[in-house]
Order: C-alpha cells, then structure tokens, then sequence
C-alpha cells in the first residue's frame, strides 16, 4: 500500500486535530519522521518479545494505529499466538485491515474506545504513544484496567512522549525536537501549527511518573529500555 507525504500541518487545520481519513493516509509517513528511532524501537521491542512469547499467548496493541507493530511481530514471529489491535479511529483500523490483509498477516484488528473495551486475558499488552492522548484524571485508572485484564507473569510495553524533569532541560531538548523535525523536512510553520493542535490533546508524563504509576497500578517491576530525547519506551512485569 502506498504511503502519501505527510503536509497535514502545511495548511492551518479548520478544527481540532483528529485521527480521521486523512490523517491515517499520512501516519506512516508522519510517525516515521515524527519520532526519532521509530523503526528501531519497533525492532527494539519485537526482538524482547520474541524472547518472551509463547505458544497460545494473547498480544494486544492499544491504539494499533495503522498495525504496523503488530504487522512486523507477525512477520517474524514463529508460533501460533492471537495478535489483536485496538484503536478508536476507523480510518486507522481499515487501513491496518487492508496491510494485514496485504502482507498476509493474521491479525484481528478492533475498533474500539480502550477507555471501554475489555482486553482481558492478555499476556502482552503493547501501548505506543497512546497513553499520552489519555486525560491526566483517568490514566491511572486506565493502566490499572491494563493491570488487571492481564494474566500473571505478563509484560506491559508503552512508549510515550515524555517530559524532562528539570524545566531548562525540558525547553532544550523540545528545541533539539524541532531541529530533529526540521531534518526530516518538516518547516516551522508545519511545527507550529502541529505544536497548537496537539495542545491539550498530547499531555506527556515525565518518566518518573510514568514508572510511577506502572508500579502503583500492580506491576512488580518497570524499567526504560530506550530513550531519545523525548521520546522513551518503558516495560513494567507482572509477577505472580
């Protein structure tokens, strides 16, 4: 399938930004030059897995996007497992049917609000950049329905945008960000116009807090395994 150029932001948005139609024309290409290392991390993550999985075993993506994750965990996985992805987004989930569909790659794709689905029984829950589009007041609760719906000895993966502690650091390493987007072909004003629209919408933990409430959840353990700038990738283990 043919992944269009992201110029979403080349033209200023006419209402608040959404994963809609034509959003998800573009992701692949917007992730791919949004987020430093994505691929890699991608890798990153499928190899630990790789590691853990089991026949039998129940793979859940929260907030699957496009598939891409789950697309690749299917290509080099080599045992029968059930592989589901969830997202909120129409659009998203036809067009991560239609790559599945594509490179022949059994999955179950859901569309669904993660803030009502029940995902229970999952060995492995994967959440990439999805938490971070979840209001403050109800995140917490949210992983802890994670916590919950997984069986014992299970492994949660999430990558989130992430805030420094110290504010200095934070304003620097945003400006390192933007460098980075300008890089990838990205001008100032596509920037800020994606800069506006996410606000309110994104709101990023620091990294601390994320591990934070891993723990508080229920997880016995939880650890950053990649981190670029503001961009981190956490695992937190459930342990009987």
């Amino acid at each position: 399938m043919p992944v269009e150029r992201d110029e979403i932001f080349s033209e200023p948005l006419k209402r608040q930004f959404v994963f809609d139609e034509k959003v998800a024309a573009v992701f692949d290409d917007m992730i791919e030059r949004s987020v430093p290392y994505y691929r890699q991390n991608i890798d990153l993550i499928v190899s630990l897995l790789l590691r853990r999985i089991e026949p039998g075993m129940k793979i859940v993506d929260l907030g699957c996007s496009t598939g891409a994750f789950l697309i690749e965990l299917a290509r080099r996985i080599e045992c029968d497992v059930s592989l589901v992805g969830i997202d909120n987004a129409p659009a998203m989930i036809e067009r991560a049917k239609r790559k599945a569909e594509a490179m022949e790659s059994d999955i179950e794709f859901v569309c669904a609000d993660i803030m009502e689905y029940e995902f229970c029984c999952a060995d492995i829950v994967v959440a990439s950049y999805t938490l971070q589009f979840i209001r403050p007041p109800v995140r917490a609760g949210i992983v802890k329905r994670i916590f919950s719906a997984m069986n014992e000895e299970a492994l949660f993966v999430c990558s989130e945008k992430v805030l420094m502690q110290s504010p200095a650091l934070n304003r620097d390493i945003i400006e390192i960000y933007y460098d980075y987007k300008k890089m990838q072909g990205y001008s100032d004003t596509e920037i800020a116009r994606k800069r506006e629209a996410l606000e309110n919408v994104l709101i990023p933990y620091t990294i601390e807090e994320n591990l934070s409430m891993f723990k508080d959840a229920g997880f016995c353990y939880a650890d950053t395994i990649f981190q670029w700038g503001n961009f981190a990738t956490m695992v937190a283990e459930k342990v009987p």
